[in-house]
């Protein structure tokens, strides 16, 4: 769909934002005309400017069903549609004529000076008035007792995509969502719904996650029929991710039990419009299997909600080119039930491949990740590995410039998206997704001072916005020496000490306040811990005069300081205090024990105090040699472990999770041009081993390059001796367990295809002679048609 736009240009709506800072109408004593005899969704549009003007000013501006459009001492906002323009006088008829017509869902807006100051929202139809609401509440500022309109506000506005949403599950797996209210849920719906957003998507109660939760307000069947009327009563499209949790789609029996199950969801929806359905991730089901069952589900669907479509995925773990034939087959059929195609994670070939292999009537909705920070779809690139360590998976993670970038590279091949999201932790991605699914060319930076501007503080628009974005910038590069994260927690800090009780207390706010303190906490541990590392090992290298048990000793009571002597233990304080009022503000759940969240699901205060060194590998490497019988045994093991990474004279020695390593690896496409690792490489993080214990290995394990599906990983040495002789240790530690092979030189077999992830991580194996001849060996390894990925954590060149 092609970008409508401002009708007057964009760098003539960019004018308007630079106006709207320096000249401000009072409209604090305005009343609100609408037409008496309108369509609910009109009367929904005036609803939501009144009560968000009376939240943030406490003033309620009173709302006219009689006009008198020539009273000059009164200011009003008056909201129609197209078809009721004309009842407006001649005048503002004109002025709204100069501008570009709407499409579905856009809106006109003009401000007219004088001694009569009007502010005219025309939506193009009813969802559209809400949307030209929402504009203006975005760009006025709502103070107490004060409502300033940016005057010069004339432009027409209409979307670029006509899907625009965001998943909302009520389901125990999230970080916040299952401890929300029904009004929770209403005002969140309804400030995405300011930010454009037309679709929301709710889940049914049997999913991959547990039934229910103990912070649950409503059982899950009550609450996806409240989320439902929520939608409806904004006019929102409502949408529902189904996956298949069936044991059996082909027996009868089986068959009728599921299509029972779904009855009884759709039955008592007040409105569904689509249903979303993966082929897997969860609940695999092979194509012509999936297409008749959907045929099945369609039937039922339509009884209750008779225009809904169903929409399919093609994502699946374990994919094959047959596989993914059959899928083709059966979505190119003709289904009159078909929607159209998600893309969504873990699907194996590209956007732009699926787009090519779909016929062009069918369209594709995009399903973007824009919650997990890594193992997900649009990991962060290159994190620092204490940053994964400790923030983890689910972490508050605004990444404007990310979000924006890959919303933008791939929007040409879909109508639009609606996101999967685990929570609120996700919140500022949320609209920069919002704003760009409206249009692609607003700048992430103005977003984000609307969201300041409304949601926080019209006082703190700018000093919120630049916050968001040195937050963002927190995760670029080395964390070691990376002093922005400092100054990061000083503006935010300053922020913090003038702020006002209404700001402090803003969850949003918070959010953004408690990530600048963690990442502050956590690069002092990291320049402690490492410090004291280096310390350790340097009490090993004189074991042999001290004596070995002294040695560890001496070495044990260094690394131990980081517990006994804690860095910015204030840091941390401000940490676990700010976790408490959100927990209490929004039901964000940062820890497993206090708040009861979902292990591995937002839970990154339990890990604030993750070793960010060697220190549990080298204590359980003390225990070790301290039970040995003899001093020299104690010693060549002390040499050993300073040794670990040692590739000897000539050799080469790369650790995956150094950014050192990264100049060894091949890549066919840069971050910008690839941010999934479609076709590239992008770092993993995690450690399975069978029947190793993942918390005593050395740091270098828990991180891996990492290639999805059947591109191929390469790394290249040169400066080779071409007659010498040379091995390469390889350690495989990745979640993939993917059968993996390695090849030199595209034609050298070094070892064929063997299972990665049991109870052995390190392999050594020659390196062939033939592709030493020219100095430049080029590595590659490649997993099998049904794996994952290719996955290496070091490597080891070492000459004999």
């Amino acid at each position: 769909m092609k970008y409508i736009g401002c009708g007057i240009g964009l760098s003539w709506c960019l004018l308007i934002s630079h106006l709207a800072i320096a000249q401000y109408s009072d409209f604090s004593n305005a009343s609100i005309y609408a037409p008496r005899k309108s369509e609910p969704q009109l009367r929904k549009a005036v609803e939501v400017l009144q009560q968000v003007i009376e939240e943030r000013t406490q003033v309620r501006l009173p709302v006219l069903y009689k006009p008198n459009f020539d009273d000059p001492g009164k200011s009003s906002i008056i909201i129609v549609t197209e078809q009721q323009v004309a009842f407006l006088p001649a005048s503002f008829r004109k002025e709204l004529l100069n501008l570009r017509r709407t499409e579905k869902d856009g809106y006109k807006i003009i401000f007219l000076k004088g001694v009569q100051k009007k502010l005219v929202i025309v939506g193009h139809d009813e969802r559209g008035a809400l949307y030209g609401v929402g504009h203006l509440l975005r760009k006025a500022q709502l103070r107490n007792d004060e409502v300033l309109v940016p005057e010069g506000l004339n432009l027409s506005s209409s979307p670029a995509y006509p899907i625009r949403g965001h998943q909302l599950a009520y389901r125990p797996n999230t970080n916040a969502y299952d401890a929300w209210t029904v009004k929770q849920f209403d005002h969140y719906i309804r400030d995405l719904a300011i930010f454009g957003n037309n679709s929301i998507e709710i889940v049914p109660p049997e999913t991959d996650d547990e039934p229910t939760s103990a912070l649950m307000k409503l059982s899950p069947e009550k609450m996806m029929v409240e989320q439902s009327r929520i939608c409806k009563s904004y006019g929102l499209d409502v949408w529902m991710w189904y996956p298949n949790m069936g044991k059996d789609y082909t027996s009868a029996n089986s068959i009728q039990k599921e299509l029972d199950k779904r009855e009884k969801v759709f039955s008592v929806l007040p409105k569904l419009d689509a249903v979303f359905v993966p082929a897997g991730d969860p609940g695999d089901l092979a194509p012509d299997v999936l297409f008749d069952w959907l045929a099945k589900v369609a039937v039922v669907l339509h009884k209750y909600h008779p225009n809904a479509k169903i929409w399919v995925s093609p994502q699946a773990m374990h994919p094959t080119k047959k596989w993914y034939a059959a899928f083709y087959k059966r979505i190119n059929s003709g289904y009159s039930w078909l929607g159209g195609v998600v893309y969504g994670p873990w699907v194996k070939e590209s956007i732009s491949a699926v787009r090519q292999s779909v016929n062009k009537h069918i369209p594709i909705r995009r399903y973007p990740d824009i919650t997990h920070n890594l193992s997900s779809q649009y990991p962060v690139p290159k994190w620092d590995q204490a940053y994964a360590m400790t923030l983890g998976r689910e972490s508050y993670n605004p990444r404007p410039e990310a979000e924006k970038h890959i919303h933008n590279l791939f929007a040409r091949y879909a109508e639009g998206s609606i996101s999967y999201s685990e929570g609120i932790n996700d919140d500022v991605n949320k609209f920069i997704w919002s704003d760009q699914n409206w249009n692609p060319n607003i700048p992430a930076i103005e977003t984000v001072r609307d969201y300041a501007r409304l949601f926080i503080s019209p006082d703190y628009t700018d000093q919120i916005a630049q916050g968001i974005l040195a937050l963002e910038n927190n995760w670029k590069g080395p964390l070691l020496v990376n002093e922005g994260v400092d100054r990061t927690l000083h503006q935010w800090h300053d922020m913090e000490r003038n702020a006002p009780p209404n700001v402090l207390s803003n969850f949003r706010f918070q959010m953004c306040l408690l990530r600048a303190y963690y990442d502050a906490y956590v690069r002092q541990r990291l320049i402690n811990e490492t410090a004291l590392e280096q310390k350790a090992k340097s009490v090993l290298t004189v074991a042999n005069e001290t004596g070995a048990d002294n040695a560890i000793n001496n070495a044990t009571k260094i690394l131990n300081q980081a517990h006994t002597d804690p860095v910015r233990k204030d840091l941390r304080t401000r940490c676990f205090a700010l976790a408490d009022s959100l927990f209490n503000n929004i039901g964000s759940q940062l820890s497993v024990k206090k708040y009861g969240a979902k292990r591995g699901r937002g839970d990154f205060l339990d890990d604030i105090d993750m070793p960010l060194n060697n220190v549990s590998w080298l204590l359980s490497r003390f225990s070790e040699v301290k039970k040995m019988a003899t001093e020299s045994s104690k010693l060549e093991s002390i040499d050993q472990i300073l040794n670990r990474t040692n590739p000897g004279p000539g050799g080469f020695y790369d650790d995956f999770g150094s950014f050192n390593s990264w100049d060894r690896i091949v890549s066919r496409a840069t971050w910008a041009e690839d941010p999934g690792g479609n076709h590239s490489p992008i770092i993993d993080f995690g450690v399975s081993l069978k029947g190793v214990d993942k918390e005593t290995v050395p740091l270098a394990w828990r991180s891996q390059i990492t290639t999805h599906y059947n591109t191929p990983l390469e790394l290249k040495y040169d400066n080779l001796d071409p007659k010498g002789t040379y091995v390469i240790k390889v350690t495989y530690t990745g979640r993939f367990h993917s059968l993996m092979k390695l090849v030199a030189d595209d034609k050298y077999l070094v070892h064929d295809f063997m299972q990665t992830g049991d109870d052995q991580a390190i392999y050594e194996f020659p390196v062939p002679p033939g592709a030493l001849s020219d100095g430049v060996v080029k590595f590659t390894w490649t997993c099998d048609e049904t794996g994952r990925g290719a996955q290496v954590a070091e490597v080891w060149l070492i000459k004999k």
